[in-house]
């Protein structure tokens, strides 16, 4: 039986995909779950798998060919001989390997990097090898990686989480000895983002240049959704005392145990989820290809962040089942998923599936700010920059200026579910959780 091979679809907004490198030619034989081909999009590079054992009978596009997804970019020819010739061909060289091995033993120190690849004892894709290279992991150490692939084998996603890990362990390394040395603690520079291209002007003081692939991926997503959803916006003030008390108490520890800073933003998002808990028709999507239109209310919640990319673009990497993590977890998932997402080393299921979005422009200084919805999600909340404000207390004795540490929270929602009352009562049900915050 003959089966096509499509460009999947990586991400809501990611409509086609460039062709890297094909690991297999025509007449090749391959299992399942086997790489087929890499292939990078604006926001991730990964491999592609075969759906089934077979033949590859007939490849339609070349390397750095740009395809849609859906597309049809192979086939391939499913035969069970052909499977069971594969398996029996591979078993066989195995063994002869084995035999050769016995008979003559190489010296170590003479073996090539090719050689100790063969002769080990898991199949390891080009692009996991390439990976590896690139971040100074020796075989003998991705050896020791334990692999979740089929028959052990190493996928990216578990390279990455190994080099991840390796980072994290790096850092608290360097905060230890920071700490011994009782160096003075720097402030932070914000360094001045990239503006575009850079230009030359004409005699008339004009440049004009065309939209790169990102940006013009951006700009279509963006005007699916203002054409799709009619957005409300609502604006709460939240004080964050309460959140700010904790996070200095817990902040030291917290540093020295994880390697990286606790911010505000799991703080946010553990509030987010316990309101969404109490509003669960917010934690929905619409599926608008059906007359009438169909709310599908969604039981987990995927909370996707939002996240600037060092080159220009923006992607929304997704913590799968967050209502299952506490503040600690959350806090985790936060910082690795937003490091690999600046690298572009996130794998496709985590950039697909959110129920909700928190878009942080708190972070570059910005205040106060309205975000456009991420389809086919129903709201997005956007966060502002966290800053010491003169508020009104109020006591028996009377009313008291004091300093508190305030922020601004917009609730940007589809008006075709959600009407502006029950907007209204989610986003201040987060100020809520915020205000009155414990462990």
């Amino acid at each position: 039986m003959i089966i096509d091979i499509v460009m999947p679809k990586m991400g809501e907004s990611i409509l086609e995909g460039t062709i890297l490198k094909w690991l297999k030619n025509v007449g090749d034989r391959v299992e399942k779950d086997e790489p087929l081909l890499e292939i990078s999009t604006d926001k991730v590079d990964t491999e592609i798998p075969s759906p089934e054992a077979g033949i590859l009978v007939e490849i339609f596009y070349n390397v750095n060919d740009v395809v849609e997804v859906g597309k049809v970019i192979a086939r391939l020819e499913t035969e069970e001989t052909a499977a069971t010739e594969f398996k029996s061909e591979v078993s066989e060289e195995k063994k002869i390997s084995q035999v050769e091995e016995k008979l003559v033993e190489i010296p170590k120190d003479q073996k090539s990097e090719t050689e100790e690849i063969e002769k080990g004892t898991r199949f390891y894709s080009p692009l996991v090898l390439n990976i590896a290279k690139q971040e100074g992991i020796s075989i003998s150490e991705l050896e020791s990686i334990k692999g979740s692939g089929l028959n052990g084998r190493v996928t990216k996603r578990d390279l990455i989480e190994y080099i991840n890990q390796k980072g994290l362990e790096k850092e608290k390394d360097v905060f230890v000895k920071k700490e011994q040395q009782s160096l003075p603690e720097k402030k932070e520079i914000i360094q001045p983002l990239k503006q575009g291209p850079i230009v030359d002007y004409n005699e008339e003081g004009i440049s004009i240049f065309d939209f790169d692939n990102i940006r013009q991926k951006m700009a279509e997503h963006m005007v699916h959704s203002v054409n799709t959803s009619p957005h409300v916006n609502s604006i709460a003030e939240c004080d964050m005392s309460a959140v700010d008390k904790i996070r200095k108490k817990m902040k030291d520890e917290f540093e020295k145990n994880e390697g990286f800073k606790l911010t505000y933003m799991p703080f946010i998002a553990d509030a987010v989820i316990k309101a969404l808990k109490d509003f669960p028709l917010i934690n929905s999507v619409i599926d608008n290809t059906t007359i009438p239109f169909k709310a599908i209310m969604k039981k987990k919640i995927n909370l996707g962040i939002a996240v600037a990319m060092d080159n220009g673009g923006l992607i929304v990497p997704v913590i799968k089942e967050a209502d299952g993590k506490n503040l600690i977890g959350l806090a985790r998932a936060i910082n690795d998923l937003g490091k690999r997402a600046k690298i572009k080393k996130l794998t496709l299921d985590e950039i697909q599936g959110g129920t909700f979005t928190i878009s942080n422009y708190g972070i570059f200084g910005n205040i106060i700010g309205t975000m456009i919805i991420n389809q086919p999600q129903i709201a997005i909340l956007g966060v502002g920059a966290v800053k010491k404000r003169p508020a009104v207390l109020e006591t028996d004795d009377g009313d008291f200026v004091v300093i508190k540490p305030i922020v601004y929270l917009t609730l940007s929602f589809d008006h075709r579910l959600i009407d502006g009352a029950l907007g209204g009562k989610f986003l201040m049900r987060i100020v809520h959780y915020l205000e009155n915050y414990s462990l």
